[in-house]
């Protein structure tokens, strides 16, 4: 015994002597480990910023981290003292602040770990961990603390077993619930469904109920506490969304909700449009406008995202798969099914299908039609004042991408032409998302007519110094993109787009970063298997039949791969017969031996009609630096593929996609990687387009450096994680 004793003393000594070599106050055997846990803890968070340093530096900006590193360090070591040298704890509430403070630190490991939080939030989580504490040694609500951080901060705090049994903890969490609803109204409902019973659930309810209806209508149809909840709420709106998601075809009816709400419609005028397709489609065409002439009005009709939603779903299911299905039908054919359509219900099949018309559906078909139906060679801006001037910057971005806003723009009065394209650059920071600004970029290079080009150039300018002026953030943000991108596109300007915006490489392709770890360039090819498939396979495989080049191929692709100069494999998949989607099963087979032997494709091109890319695009593989899109209109498709690879570089034609010139496209580029040479895209479009046969094809070509939409993408979104830094 008197041997267990003396260890004991003899550890405590020890302890003694480093806590007083430390600077450190003495810590008893029992407190001991706890102090070890938030030592391990904050060890373990110095290593996420990828350094071994002993520092957590995450971010780019060093005041910043100096705060973040003080805050998890010195801070929290001297909490740690203070917790120690407290007079006012005793052991256990000494243990329940060291266990509390640990679970904090943990917290925002996890949060940081998986980006759910800022780096920064360690700053006010310490900060308030040590006030909080302050407050509960004195028997006062933590509550006023509370009130004075982030929901992020005040959440880690009050779930951490420090402050448990504090007398303003239930205030803390009600505060911070109804914080996050009105910060984050997306959230209200999610909200509800864990915490129904909460005192204010019947107030948020009728919230949700005016701002996020189509929310609270998919919960309404549950069979759950909040759902029965939702149906006992006496409010009118609440019940009539009650009412609706009772019915058999409630999303049928969900569109009109505002009017029906209104009595401006009843459930019998839907349930007749019901009845034809053709009336339902109709009907939902006049209440979009509606809806448009009241927002325009600074009104904020309910549901208006279900309504164009459905609106677009009846657009692609009622006309434009049918008009797009009868491609290689005469067009007497093809488009009967749209001959009757009003104006103002042909424009909205075109801007609520941006992503699924067919090039010829829209230059042969729809925009066509419009000026038939208008009886008029003039009216541009009175078609725009039909529908409220709805979705007129895509309708604008649409004209300018298919070459038919010169057309558009000369149907009205060069006055108002001006007035128009001034609108379509102005109030961008307005919108809740970028699909504004990004429409925006996107037509500007397609634009020919210069004094229009000027005039974009110029309010996007006069925007900016506006925006600097009155310290609009956003604004500004995206304006200087713009005017940074735009410039870009005169080479006399010598702007390095890249170096100025923060952003990869724009004007060109580093050859070393096509490469994979093994210093090989991997490139995929999706063919299709109807009779252009296979003619345009054959004709690939002809052009890569020399010395440079050998290979080799099974049942399901071939393997064609460089004999000198940088390793190259293309991998392309057999076109076999589409109609028994053979050829799905080939590409499926390829894409498996890729992934099992870790090739990554660093370039991917399709090689297929327009209705194969989405095909494609489903398939295409994360690691992918450079895309082509070899079909009529991939132009419209590089929202999909940045989705997939943010930081792509895309080649796509805004029209007709043509063998002719992805052919000698394809030889171009790949010639230039096996000689190591980076692809300097200004110098190798010019050296592309002196080498095809159809130079009117070619010019519908956009090369990475003028795919401006996407380019500001990249740009907005590094400048947002520059500042959450």
């Amino acid at each position: 015994m008197k041997k267990i004793l003396l260890f004991v003393i003899f550890i405590q000594v020890i302890i003694n002597f480093v806590s007083a070599q430390s600077g450190k106050p003495d810590i008893p055997l029992v407190r001991l480990y706890f102090h070890e846990k938030i030592d391990s803890t904050q060890k373990l968070i110095e290593k996420f910023d990828g350094t071994t340093d002993n520092s957590f530096k995450p971010t780019d900006n060093e005041e910043l981290n100096n705060r973040i590193n003080d805050a998890l360090t010195v801070q929290v070591d001297n909490l740690q003292n203070t917790i120690e040298e407290s007079k006012l704890s005793d052991n256990n509430d000494k243990i329940r602040y060291l266990r509390g403070l640990n679970e904090c630190l943990q917290r925002y490991l996890n949060g940081f770990r998986y980006q759910t939080i800022k780096s920064a939030t360690i700053v006010e989580v310490v900060s308030g961990f040590k006030n909080c504490m302050s407050l509960d040694e004195k028997k006062e609500s933590v509550y006023t603390e509370i009130r004075t951080h982030s929901y992020d901060a005040g959440d880690i705090l009050v779930n951490s077993y420090a402050f448990n049994d504090n007398e303003g903890i239930n205030d803390s969490k009600d505060y911070l619930l109804l914080k996050v609803c009105s910060d984050h109204p997306e959230k209200m409902m999610m909200v509800l469904s864990q915490h129904p019973d909460i005192s204010f659930a019947d107030s948020l309810i009728i919230v949700a109920a005016h701002k996020r209806p189509d929310d609270l209508y998919t919960y309404a149809a549950a069979y759950n506490k909040l759902a029965d909840r939702i149906k006992n709420n006496p409010d009118s709106l609440v019940q009539l969304i009650v009412h609706v998601s009772k019915m058999n075809e409630g999303r049928m009816y969900f569109p009109f909700l505002d009017n029906l709400y209104s009595h401006k419609i009843s459930f019998d005028d839907v349930e007749a449009a019901l009845r034809n397709d053709a009336k339902y489609y109709s009907l939902l065409v006049k209440t979009e406008i509606d809806y448009a002439d009241r927002v325009r009005r600074r009104d904020t009709p309910l549901s208006m995202q279900a309504l164009q939603s459905k609106l677009a779903d009846k657009a692609k299911e009622i006309y434009v798969n049918v008009i797009n299905g009868l491609h290689e039908s005469p067009d007497n054919v093809r488009f009967k099914k749209i001959e009757n359509l009003s104006p103002e219900e042909l424009y909205y099949l075109a801007v609520m299908t941006e992503d699924e018309i067919y090039t010829s559906s829209y230059t042969h078909g729809v925009y066509p039609f419009i000026w038939k139906q208008m009886h008029t060679t003039k009216g541009g801006d009175s078609l725009l004042m039909r529908v409220r001037f709805d979705h007129f910057r895509k309708w604008i971005k649409m004209a300018a991408n298919y070459n038919t806003l010169d057309d558009f723009l000369k149907r009205m009065d060069r006055g108002n032409a001006e007035v128009l394209m001034k609108a379509f650059v102005n109030g961008l920071e307005k919108s809740p998302t970028l699909e504004d600004a990004v429409d925006v970029a996107d037509s500007y290079a397609s634009i020919n007519d210069k004094a229009i080009h000027d005039l974009i150039l110029n309010q996007v300018q006069y925007n900016l110094h506006q925006s600097q002026q009155n310290g609009n953030k956003r604004e500004a943000d995206i304006y200087n993109i713009l005017n940074t991108l735009f410039l870009s596109i005169d080479s006399s300007n010598h702007i390095d787009v890249a170096a100025t915006l923060g952003i990869p490489p724009v004007y060109f392709m580093p050859n070393k970063l096509m490469r994979d770890d093994s210093g090989k360039i991997i490139i995929e090819q999706y063919f299709y298997g109807d009779k252009d498939g296979n003619n345009i396979f054959n004709a690939f495989l002809s052009n890569f039949r020399n010395a440079n080049w050998r290979m080799t191929s099974n049942d399901k692709w071939v393997v064609v791969s460089s004999t000198k100069g940088v390793p190259i494999k293309i991998y392309s998949n057999r076109p076999l017969d589409d109609e028994t989607s053979k050829d799905q099963e080939a590409q499926d087979a390829l894409n498996d031996y890729l992934s099992q032997n870790n090739l990554n494709p660093a370039m991917v091109i399709h090689r297929g009609h327009s209705y194969y890319l989405t095909a494609t695009l489903d398939q295409l593989a994360e690691s992918a630096k450079l895309v082509l899109l070899g079909s009529c209109g991939g132009y419209q498709s590089l929202n999909k593929v940045l989705q997939t690879c943010p930081t792509a570089q895309i080649i796509s034609s805004r029209q007709t996609g043509s063998g002719t010139i992805n052919g000698p496209m394809i030889n171009i580029i790949v010639e230039q990687l096996r000689l190591g040479k980076d692809l300097n895209w200004p110098a190798l479009w010019k050296v592309i387009g002196n080498q095809v046969s159809h130079k009117e094809y070619f010019d519908d070509y956009v090369p990475p450096y003028k795919n401006l939409g996407a380019v500001f993408i990249m740009a907005y979104k590094k400048e947002q994680m520059n500042q959450e830094d």
